[in-house]
């Protein structure tokens, strides 16, 4: 949630990064919060006023009729102040709920480093590896997993519909044994405490994090109990601590968690449809850091490359993309996207997007910080990446391990947590 603080001190900067945004009216919104937010502030003035005023009336009326005084002309000008005093109230209140209302409505503002414009503008900023060389033509994954024996697209849909999958056999255990071997790197190398999260959440619990209520018809809700399963275990770790006041000297606490997340993708209709490479139900290892503020920066740059570690030891071609403001998350002000080739495919795809939120959850979520003993609070950074996110992470390491004969050889850091390296094509 942004700060209403900077609304009033510099709505000019406000407006600025709304339109960079590529929110057209953003002047008339910030106005209409400015506004709004006058008219709240004098009310509230005016109510303490006559509060103070009602207050020393009482002592003097007490006073009089102590003495055996008629003080019933003064009791009917208190009757006046405190009927004005509730109709303030009322305004108060009205302006408190629109407010509540229309900020958890408006974006984070992107950093003063994101490129201008849209996804065209996503900045390459560094690449790792070589693009693998084939003596054959790379299959796609959708033809390797039926060679295999291991992707069973038919199942799938006959069980749920499009967009699920079905994983068997060694694909299905080179997925769990990815998901034990990326958490187990991020525990014992990385530093981060794993924590198992539930997978259904409240809608305050949803609009901490910021996919509500911007993000409702791409989310999936139960009925009659108004829980939302979880697009990513970013919005269970985040809220932990929603509402609490954490010890400078804690931070920063680092938490990694495994989850499958759930996405309607109704704004996706038509796009990478076939195979896995966009789907309503996929898994996720998730890395979350709560920070000092003026550390939150540099731990951006750590959770990148501790996210791109991992492919790195997998041996996959990957960039890091700088995202311009225009494609940023709702909630995020800075992201680098971790994409990874996928030769069969012949596309980049997206396996981690790393985001410093800066205060904008912690606002929404009311989680604080004491720097130091007796210092007063604020709100501490937040900060989230995929570390990695499954299946492109799948579809990735199959289609560039994959030999002319239709088998997939796998890298040799994985053979302790498979017990296998080969994937032979189904006879």
């Amino acid at each position: 949630m942004l700060d209403i603080g900077l609304v009033r001190r510099d709505p000019a900067r406000v407006v600025e990064g709304l339109v960079r945004r590529g929110i057209e009216d953003a002047g008339a919104i910030v106005e209409a919060v400015a506004e709004r937010d006058r008219t709240r502030r004098e009310a509230l003035k005016r109510v303490n006023e006559l509060k103070a005023r009602r207050n020393r009336a009482s002592k003097e009326i007490g006073a009089v009729r102590r003495r055996g005084g008629d003080a019933s002309g003064q009791i009917a000008v208190m009757r006046e102040v405190g009927a004005e005093i509730a109709g303030l109230d009322a305004v108060v209140a009205e302006a408190d709920g629109w407010l509540a209302e229309t900020l958890v409505t408006i974006p984070n503002l992107p950093d003063d480093r994101v490129p201008e414009g849209g996804v065209e503008a996503n900045r390459i900023v560094r690449q790792w590896g070589a693009r693998p060389d084939f003596p054959f033509t790379p299959r796609p994954h959708w033809e390797l997993g039926e060679l295999l024996g291991i992707l069973d697209l038919g199942a799938a849909a006959k069980v749920s519909g499009s967009g699920f999958t079905v994983l068997r056999g060694r694909g299905a255990a080179l997925q769990r044994g990815l998901i034990n071997w990326m958490i187990g790197l991020h525990a014992a190398e990385h530093g981060y405490e794993e924590v198992r999260v539930p997978y259904l959440v409240t809608a305050r619990t949803m609009t901490g994090t910021g996919q509500l209520p911007k993000f409702a018809e791409e989310s999936y809700v139960t009925n009659p109990d108004g829980l939302w399963l979880i697009p990513t275990a970013e919005v269970p770790v985040t809220n932990l601590h929603r509402e609490e006041i954490l010890s400078g000297s804690a931070l920063p606490l680092k938490y990694v968690a495994y989850s499958p997340c759930f996405r309607r993708e109704a704004g996706a209709a038509g796009r990478d449809t076939r195979g896995m490479l966009r789907v309503h139900q996929f898994d996720k290892v998730e890395l979350v850091r709560f920070e000092r503020p003026e550390a939150s920066e540099a731990a951006l740059e750590e959770l990148t490359a501790e996210a791109a570690r991992i492919l790195e030891l997998l041996g996959l071609h990957y960039r890091v993309v700088l995202l311009a403001a225009g494609d940023l998350g709702f909630s995020s002000a800075l992201t680098c996207d971790l994409e990874v080739w996928a030769p069969g495919v012949g596309k980049w795809l997206e396996v981690s997007s790393c985001s410093n939120f800066r205060d904008f959850q912690a606002r929404r979520a009311g989680i604080r910080y004491r720097p130091e003993p007796g210092a007063a609070t604020g709100f501490l950074h937040t900060l989230n990446g995929s570390g990695l996110a499954l299946p492109r992470l799948m579809v990735a390491l199959l289609e560039t391990c994959q030999q002319d004969d239709g088998s997939v050889r796998l890298p040799e850091v994985l053979a302790p947590v498979l017990g296998f390296t080969g994937i032979p094509a189904a006879v």
